[in-house]
């Protein structure tokens, strides 16, 4: 049976857990089976529905191929819980399933978790329409005001801050910049990475899965600013790092068997003991990686993990785990750069009976690092799906984007300059047009901002030529007149990919020797 994706939206939890009920319910088949001398017919016994059920999930785009048999039986265990299914004798409410033939069979009426409605928590009125969503996202106009215009008593104390809090000059900022405070420098982290994630999960707006007061524009600058050479956050508060034995462990797990940092000896076993060591760790956090209050985010992100969307996920991944908490961050780095070295790593001694290296992994820090602070059925399914995705992407996913960094400053040195042209605070007056000009004014503006949009894809180093294609074939269509204007021919447009014929060189042709004649 063909599984339907569900998109992101809120609530997508809740509507998986109804799309896999109904499709169980349409798709089990259901026998005549003979138990205690007595036959029963329209039923399935529970391990003919771990076997359908599996075949199922690991089909089924929404969860992937690393679903085991096991996460299955406990998915069972949910619908009879949650009376999907009951017993021959009609019980229901408990877990009790077990990988056996005893019996069940489908109530008469199956009970399908409402979706509750809720307000929109917030409206952006910058992205009102698809033009300013793309104005926002590449020129960055003037969004926030409040440093130029308004300068109250709070904010000339919190200009005279040292150096060291704004951290300005560490973003490659003017040395003059006085007039941005460091909530002002956060603030505009927040909006521009907010502009950006909308823009990519191409959602109305991003209050149908976050919450903007739970968000940090704090925590997005730290992560952007302070990583070491190999991009991994470092904190100034070593109270909030990993215990030194767990980095120990961590380490020695990532390089076996090249350790040097162990001064004792090693014992048969000794690695699945330093497993379980890291293994506690992780699962005795007070919660998970990503935090309860994103959990929404990061489940609508799930369903970007397809195969044509792939590069969508990757680059909605990198921007949602900048609102991590530092602390949070580095420890997600850290545990994917292990996990993925251990299960690639084929010297290392087998560390479960019953299953390999990477499913080890998979199974053991899904629920660590993403999990809803309230029991959810499908909570252990869905983590496996987006644990399995980070370790194969961890690098690309979890290194800075730099395009984010580049707007940010580009967006704080413009407010300079707006501000620099005009110190002197006071009122500001503008000059009345009439209707037709600024008709005339807005079109123009407009297609100034779509050409420089145009512009940036075409001298953008950090997209690959493919990607570039891609862009450049999407903006053709949505703005072919523009597209004309800046490419009128083919050949203007194949000298910016480089698509000439190759002429092979013509091949060395040697001249034949003249040969003396040996006749006398």
């Amino acid at each position: 049976m063909e599984s339907r994706i569900i998109t992101p939206g809120p609530y997508r939890a809740t509507k998986l857990w109804n799309e896999v009920t109904k499709y169980f319910r349409a798709g089990m088949p259901l026998k005549r089976h003979r138990q205690n001398f007595k036959t029963y017919g329209n039923c399935f016994a529970a391990s003919e529905a771990v076997d359908w059920l599996h075949h199922l999930l690991r089909n089924n785009s929404n969860f992937g191929s690393d679903v085991t048999r096991q996460q299955t039986i406990q998915l069972l265990r949910k619908f009879l819980k949650n009376h999907v299914i009951e017993d021959l004798k009609g019980r229901w409410g408990s877990e009790d399933l077990e990988d056996n033939h005893q019996l069940f069979r489908f109530p008469s009426t199956s009970p399908v978790k409402s979706i509750p409605s809720r307000q929109p928590l917030w409206k952006r009125s910058s992205l009102e329409n698809v033009f300013k969503e793309k104005e926002n996202l590449f020129k960055m106009p003037h969004f926030s005001k409040r440093s130029m215009k308004r300068r109250s008593a709070a904010d000339s104390r919190q200009e005279n801050e040292p150096e060291e809090a704004m951290d300005v000059d560490k973003e490659g900022e003017d040395s003059g910049a006085k007039d941005l405070t460091k909530k002002d420098v956060e603030d505009i982290w927040g909006n521009i990475t907010l502009i950006h994630l909308q823009k990519i999960l191409a959602l109305p707006a991003l209050d149908e899965v976050l919450d903007p007061a739970q968000m940090n524009p704090g925590h997005i600058m730290y992560n952007m600013t302070h990583t070491s050479k190999h991009g991994v956050v470092f904190l100034q508060d070593k109270s909030d790092d990993l215990p030194h034995w767990v980095l120990s462990a961590m380490k020695c797990l990532a390089n076996w068997p090249r350790n040097n940092d162990l001064s004792q000896p090693t014992y048969p076993g000794f690695e699945r003991d330093v497993f379980r060591t890291v293994a506690d760790y992780f699962l005795n956090l007070p919660e998970p990686l990503l935090t309860y209050e994103y959990y929404e985010l990061f489940v609508n992100i799930l369903g970007l993990l397809q195969p044509h969307l792939e590069r969508v996920a990757i680059d909605a991944l990198q921007l949602c785990c900048l609102l991590l908490p530092p602390p949070n961050r580095r420890k997600l780095q850290l545990l994917m750069r292990m996990i993925s070295r251990m299960s690639q790593n084929v010297d290392m001694p087998r560390l479960h009976d019953a299953m390999g290296t990477r499913s080890l992994m998979i199974q053991t820090f899904s629920r660590c690092v993403l999990c809803c602070s309230e029991e959810v059925d499908l909570d252990e399914l869905l983590a496996t799906r987006l644990v399995s995705f980070l370790m194969d992407h961890h690098q690309e996913i979890l290194q800075v984007p730099c395009y984010l960094q580049t707007a940010v400053q580009d967006h704080v040195q413009y407010l300079q300059r707006v501000h620099m042209k005009d110190p002197t605070p006071g009122f500001y007056f503008c000059k009345q047009i009439s209707a037709q000009e600024f008709e005339e004014q807005k079109v123009v503006t407009s297609q100034a901002a779509i050409m420089e949009l145009l512009e940036g894809i075409v001298k953008d180093k950090n997209l690959s030529m493919k990607d570039k294609k891609k862009k450049l074939k999407q903006f053709q269509r949505e703005y072919p007149e523009i597209y004309r204007s800046r490419f009128p021919t083919t050949e203007s447009e194949a000298r910016l990919f480089g698509d000439k014929p190759t002429i092979k060189q013509p091949m060395l042709v040697l001249r034949r020797p003249k040969f003396r004649n040996i006749r006398y």
